[in-house]
């Protein structure tokens, strides 16, 4: 067999070990599946990429989709970015939350001009945090005090999980742009957003404070705000 013949057959044994591992990726088992996407992304290949992306959208398994996010940054931006950008039009809340999430772990500037302030107020709450986290990676020198603004609109909105996210946000972003956009919120009439506010405020300063201990100390400097008299 001639080196020729040998290249030739080695490469259509891989191409043909790839196909597997795409088809696989919709297979009903999680291990079967998580294993599939270890082996799309040890073989990069731009042909995989929109079966990733298609396969994000969908998929149930935590695990796996952090392999599949993997599996898509193992390849070039160029061949990932258009597929991902496109998820976040769909309609699917996870399909816009993964695609979110795996743009920032790409971590590619190219992307910005997609993060949209209909995905910073997402009304899912997986997919504004996942926008959130996006946001802070992906933001231009520059663009942060701006993006604060946008990001403390959301200050009292869901639960501790959605409102810690937020704050750690808000945080990454610097006392510089966070501070002055945290201002106005900490007179709010609506008390959640007050909290908040303060919240993220005392952890800008004392990161260690930890965000429920911030959280409790908020509602006392309000409630004491609030009695007659109070300062």
């Amino acid at each position: 067999m001639t080196t020729a013949d040998q290249d030739t057959k080695t490469k259509t044994k891989t191409d043909a070990d790839a196909r597997s591992a795409l088809r696989a990726l919709d297979d009903a088992r999680p291990s079967v599946r998580l294993r599939a996407a270890l082996a799309v992304g040890s073989t990069p290949d731009p042909r995989s990429v929109g079966k990733l992306v298609e396969r994000c959208a969908v998929e149930p398994d935590f695990s796996v989709r952090e392999m599949l996010t993997w599996a898509l940054t193992r390849h070039e931006p160029s061949s990932t970015l258009p597929p991902l950008v496109a998820e976040l039009r769909s309609e699917g809340a996870r399909a816009r939350s993964q695609a979110l999430h795996t743009l920032s772990k790409i971590g590619d500037g190219r992307a910005w001009p997609a993060i949209t302030g209909a995905l910073l107020s997402d009304a899912d709450d997986e997919v504004a945090r996942s926008a959130w986290r996006a946001a802070v990676v992906l933001v231009p020198e520059g663009e942060e005090p701006r993006l604060a603004v946008a990001l403390a609109a959301q200050l009292g909105r869901g639960g501790r999980e959605t409102q810690l996210s937020l704050s750690r946000a808000l945080i990454a972003l610097g006392e510089g742009a966070a501070g002055p956009a945290l201002d106005p919120a900490t007179t709010d009439p609506d008390l959640r957003v007050r909290h908040h506010a303060m919240a993220t405020r005392r952890l800008l300063r004392d990161p260690e404070s930890g965000f429920e201990h911030a959280i409790e100390e908020a509602k006392r400097v309000v409630a004491l705000q609030d009695r007659p008299g109070g300062a």
